[in-house]
């Protein structure tokens, strides 16, 4: 059952529309407010064959204005400069045993995993841990690094991932409703380009089938596609 305030919220919108970027931040600005500042999020369907491995879609993008996130950072790393680099810009957990022995025992508690190279020999090994959480670092997503500072500043900046999941849907944030609309516009012409540009070699036909701008507790809005690329492109 629906709450009050969503069915309210779902009275604002024409399902029938496909919005322009302004307008669907527009009226989700406007929806019935909510105790906490909801994380805005796009929702993109791919034209894609996530069963096949040439497909697969993933990738990062820095997001203008920052996610809006408090990012928890854990960096695998055996000592030396990569250490201290990481400590100094601001990564909540380094180390290397100690944090290997946790995340074996099951512990989760951070959003990104970086590793240098010479620690994933053994990070590999917490596969069945960090890997359906999305945690496992991938030399792909520039979480593989022997630069440590670079790599936290990025995350606790506002580089978000992004990766399909089996059904070709694509879920990724993009800032908070409390943000300025002019910079939840920037982000997300930003999210939009970078998926644009990820699409693989060997799909066919459409890549972008529907894209839709949502929040935490509130209806989505379906965006106008050719308009929402045009304006990315443009960005």
């Amino acid at each position: 059952m629906s709450s009050k305030r969503y069915r309210n919220a779902l009275k604002m919108v024409d399902a029938s529309k496909g919005y322009t970027l302004n307008e669907a931040i527009e009226v989700l600005k406007k929806f019935p407010a909510t105790k906490f500042d909801q994380t805005v999020e796009v929702a993109f369907k791919l034209g894609v064959d996530p069963r096949q491995s040439d497909q697969m879609v993933r990738g990062t993008v820095p997001l203008p204005h920052g996610s809006g996130k408090n990012v928890r950072v854990l960096v695998f790393t055996s000592g030396g400069e990569s250490e201290q680099a990481a400590r100094d810009a601001g990564a909540e957990y380094v180390g290397f045993d100690e944090y290997i022995k946790k995340c074996n025992e099951g512990w989760v508690d951070f959003d990104v995993a970086i590793a240098t190279p010479e620690a994933m020999a053994e990070v590999r090994k917490l596969g069945r841990v960090l890997g359906p959480r999305g945690l496992m670092p991938n030399p792909k997503t520039g979480t593989v690094t022997d630069d440590t500072a670079k790599a936290v500043q990025e995350v606790k900046a506002g580089r978000v991932e992004f990766k399909i999941d089996k059904t070709a849907n694509l879920h990724v944030p993009v800032g908070k409703v409390s943000f300025d609309a002019d910079k939840l516009a920037d982000n997300i012409k930003a999210l939009v380009d970078a998926v644009s540009k990820a699409k693989p070699s060997s799909a066919k036909g459409a890549f972008i089938l529907s894209c839709t701008l949502t929040a935490t507790m509130s209806p989505g809005l379906s965006l106008d596609l050719k308009q929402l690329q045009q304006d990315a492109a443009a960005a």
